[in-house]
């Protein structure tokens, strides 16, 4: 048989910029149509679970070789592999690194690319810059959350953080919000959040403004976004969050003890098997100080304090299989962890549009391969 010729497409992240990637509203519509896939159970994910998260390469603490990275805040290497059915029908990878001292360098705390698969032929067919394919994924999914859990009429919203995540998140929540008129933003660093609210207020169209603390963010916010890096994850009290308010958390964060088995009316999480998979594969101890807010999940329930079955997997509300807000005055928290399959369909919604206006440089493979 005659050997076949392998090309994939390359996309910087000009062309990715060129082609799309910067698209909030079509990045919003694809997440929904992922977790209508995710809700119906047409994906795979790695392990065993077919629910991992990714596969991460652990630094050791020290080393007795030179060269060999060692552990360090927010310092990892990770492989997030997937497949999404529908009409997707792909297989792929995110892989990055991150270092928290890339700043420092002209660098962006981590480095992303995407990689695309043929599920059938399994020849990659693209590879892209995918920062901010992350970005944008992760940044679409307060919005998405937001469209089922928020109240319609939703007023005011607190952002945490004024990095590349609340970039994204405070675009898809203008989105699902549309009569938030009032966006709070508090950042460690008061530069930093005048300088996003300078530039999102522009993106936006809407009144962005800086507020001193932390409790000016949340107290009286209809919306709450959590989206802060670092060592020290904020701590949110309950008793900020007014009734009818919904606390999206696409990063981790410190609650009150308790808060979601006494304080919240809900808990809905984006992937509730995926979490599972997660502290299940050990990546963290039950009882460890993480930044992963579903941690509380797992504690309440080994106390015998919550059952799984008061937890709602976000799929299973787009799908319409579990209710979305019930009323104006649940108080519903959302976490979020992060799927590779976002990345996969952001990221070739991204390449099918590169490929309708000609962007990309082709790289070939091979034209047959030297060993069948």
């Amino acid at each position: 048989m005659e050997g076949q010729t392998v090309k994939l497409l390359f996309l910087s992240e000009e062309e990715m910029i060129k082609a799309g990637v910067l698209d909030m509203s079509t990045c919003l519509e694809t997440m929904e149509k992922v977790f209508t896939l995710v809700g119906k159970g047409d994906y795979l994910m790695g392990g065993k679970s077919l629910n991992s998260h990714g596969i991460k390469i652990h630094f050791p603490e020290t080393s007795p070789f030179p060269g060999m990275p060692v552990a360090g805040p927010d310092r990892r290497f990770m492989a997030m592999v997937a497949y999404l059915g529908g009409e997707f029908h792909v297989c792929g990878e995110k892989w990055y690194g991150s270092n928290i001292i890339n700043p420092t360098r002209g660098l962006p705390r981590s480095v992303l690319v995407v990689v695309l698969n043929d599920p059938d032929t399994c020849a990659p067919y693209a590879f892209m810059s995918a920062n901010l394919i992350s970005a944008m994924r992760t940044g679409a999914m307060p919005g998405l959350g937001a469209k089922f859990l928020a109240k319609k009429d939703s007023k005011s919203i607190g952002i945490i953080g004024a990095g590349v995540i609340s970039r994204g998140s405070l675009l898809s929540l203008a989105l699902a919000c549309p009569e938030a008129t009032d966006i709070k933003v508090y950042d460690l660093f008061p530069e930093k959040s005048a300088a996003f609210c300078a530039e999102m207020a522009k993106l936006t169209g809407r009144n962005v403004h800086p507020v001193a603390s932390l409790e000016e963010a949340v107290i009286g916010s209809d919306v709450v976004n959590l989206a802060a890096a670092g060592a020290n994850p904020p701590h949110i009290k309950g008793e900020w969050l007014k009734p009818g308010s919904l606390l999206s958390l696409p990063a981790g964060g410190v609650l009150d003890e308790g808060f979601l088995v006494k304080g919240a009316d809900r808990v809905v999480i984006d992937c509730w098997e995926m979490h599972k998979a997660f502290f299940e594969e050990g990546e963290v101890p039950l009882h460890a100080p993480t930044a992963l807010t579903s941690r509380y999940l797992f504690e309440h329930i080994d106390k015998g304090e919550m059952t799984e079955d008061q937890i709602t997997s976000l799929g299973e509300v787009v799908i319409g299989k579990k209710p979305g807000r019930l009323n104006d005055s649940e108080r519903i928290v959302y976490i979020q962890g992060g799927m590779p399959v976002e990345d996969l369909a952001w990221g070739q919604t991204v390449y099918k549009k590169a490929l309708e206006m000609g962007i990309g440089t082709e790289l070939k493979l091979w034209d047959s391969a030297h060993w069948m």
